[in-house]
């Protein structure tokens, strides 16, 4: 291509296509870029669900060490010194990130984010650290370091202190060509800004799982450990939810351990205030305390008192704070809608019916399109029905009589699906190569059921060009070649969405549409 007499066509053919050829680069270049950019956003998604999770544990963790202080202060304290140490590393490297995009115009246009000026300029001066690459450094000694300090001798923590030790190990590491290199000039030197951005969002990452490793391990081993009796705790047992005023309540106040083994002392109870005493109110058969109180009148109940044991010469008291409730007889059925006050065609619409005090197997319900799952659970098939309203009647039997009721339910067809792209519904500004390469979805809004759809097709229109039958729901090479010659502000549109839903039985109605701006 460049060697004898050539033409001056020719050499303008020889230099566009070496301008064609970089051009290919330079896009390739800007497809890696936005990948690291897309990889940094779902890690930082991640480490916000992480973060949720960690705070939830230690808001928990606070209320048992108010509960239980014996079991549960001293594994606090070192879970709160864990925290301290991640959020003082974790708040340092969101400063930083925040630095390092500081003076961009838009800190997600990764694209542009080719250079590593800002870690190179701050944290190395020739083949020494700045102050910063320092600081750097020592930040994650520090939380290395003091991690494991805080789990050294900790039961079941081996494996999480191999692990922080090799998550963030600063040591020297070897480079493809066998030389020996600095770890910070080995991972951030000369590396565009968006490869050190993931990084450091990829060290959060591991601060947040590392501290939901400890605090799970910690857990896990208080639990193990709690064998003793002071680790117990009161339940209620009853053979019904609910009791009928004049009936006798058949509760039973158990410890976890219902053997013989676990028969209390001595008995302190008392029922709305009123001391209850032993072979009238109640009896002990092993470790359960059988209750024969009369339920009293409609309304709740409360049992409290105190569970006596001896432990090692000494009387262990045992709390006992419970509650029952009594009702009256039904002569209403409830009858509810699970996600909705309607119901819709073509879909199976989950409903619970039952009777307040009367058990599921004497209780039955009929309407058309209604059949039974199992217990409570029902499910209404309204396609075939005729009209817009649907009525449930409901019969039960207790004690020997019957009892009904009956509710009307609206129906209602299926809403209009709305299209999407990217999963943006309406008028959308996209850059011609995110278009390429995104797909067509569709979707109810503010629609209770979980119900997703699948586009088979739909149709594509750019201003001047002849619209195009796409099967599937991405662009294909017909329309990526009609796209190319849309220009900047062009509104492309995406209509005649097809799309099934599972499941569904009912056609659906037509797709709204979308219209796509093109910006570059």
């Amino acid at each position: 291509m460049a060697g004898g007499n050539l033409s001056p066509r020719q050499k303008m053919i020889n230099l566009m296509y070496l301008i064609f050829i970089a051009m290919l680069a330079l896009n390739m270049s800007k497809e890696v870029l936005s990948a690291f950019g897309l990889m940094n956003e779902k890690l930082t998604e991640s480490n916000q669900a992480t973060s949720e999770r960690n705070s939830a544990f230690m808001a928990s963790l606070e209320q048992k060490a108010e509960d239980q202080p014996e079991k549960y202060v001293d594994l606090k304290s070192k879970a709160a010194q864990i925290d301290v140490l991640a959020t003082k590393f974790d708040s340092y490297l969101e400063t930083l990130k925040g630095k390092m995009v500081e003076k961009l115009d838009d800190p997600t246009d990764y694209e542009v984010m080719d250079k590593g000026d800002y870690l190179d300029e701050n944290f190395f001066k020739g083949d020494k650290l700045k102050p910063e690459g320092e600081e750097f450094l020592a930040q994650i000694a520090a939380y290395r370091d003091g991690v494991v300090k805080i789990l050294a001798g900790e039961k079941g923590m081996q494996n999480v202190i191999k692990d922080v030790k090799e998550k963030f190990n600063t040591d020297k590491v070897t480079n493809r060509d066998g030389i020996k290199q600095e770890w910070l000039s080995y991972h951030y030197k000369g590396f565009p800004l968006v490869a050190s951005l993931t990084k450091m969002t990829q060290l959060q990452a591991d601060i947040k799982t590392t501290e939901s490793e400890v605090l799970s391990t910690m857990l896990a081993g208080e639990l193990s450990s709690q064998v003793a009796m002071t680790n117990y705790t009161t339940l209620m047992q009853t053979s019904k939810s609910a009791y009928f005023n004049g009936e006798q309540f058949d509760g039973q106040i158990v410890l976890g351990r219902t053997d013989a083994s676990t028969k209390p002392s001595r008995v302190e109870l008392t029922l709305d205030g009123r001391k209850l005493t032993q072979d009238k109110d109640f009896t002990l058969d092993g470790g359960k305390v059988m209750l024969k109180v009369g339920t009293g009148s409609v309304g709740e109940h409360k049992i409290e008192g105190s569970l006596f044991f001896l432990e090692d010469g000494k009387e262990t008291a045992v709390p006992v704070k419970s509650s029952f409730a009594t009702v009256a007889k039904p002569n209403a059925a409830t009858i509810s809608a699970d996600k909705m006050n309607v119901v819709y065609r073509g879909v199976q619409n989950p409903m619970t019916i039952s009777f307040a005090g009367i058990a599921d197997n004497n209780v039955n319900a009929s309407a058309q399109g209604l059949s039974r799952v199992s217990g409570s659970k029902y499910v209404m098939d309204a396609t075939r029905i005729q009209g817009r309203e649907v009525t449930i009647n409901v019969t039960g039997k207790i004690d020997g009589q019957s009892v009904s009721d009956k509710a009307t339910f609206r129906i209602k067809d299926l809403p209009k699906p709305t299209g999407t792209i990217r999963g943006e519904d309406g008028s959308v500004k996209m850059q011609r190569n995110a278009l390429e390469i995104s797909t067509v979805g569709a979707k109810f809004d503010d629609f209770d059921f979980e119900l997703p759809l699948n586009v088979t097709g739909f149709k594509f229109k750019v201003p001047g060009q002849p619209t195009i039958d796409v099967n599937g729901s991405k662009l294909d090479s017909r329309a990526k070649s009609a796209l190319l010659k849309a220009k900047r502000g062009d509104d492309v549109q995406i209509f005649d969405i097809e799309a099934k839903a599972s499941g569904v039985s009912v056609i659906l109605k037509k797709v709204s549409p979308i219209i796509i701006e093109i910006t570059n």
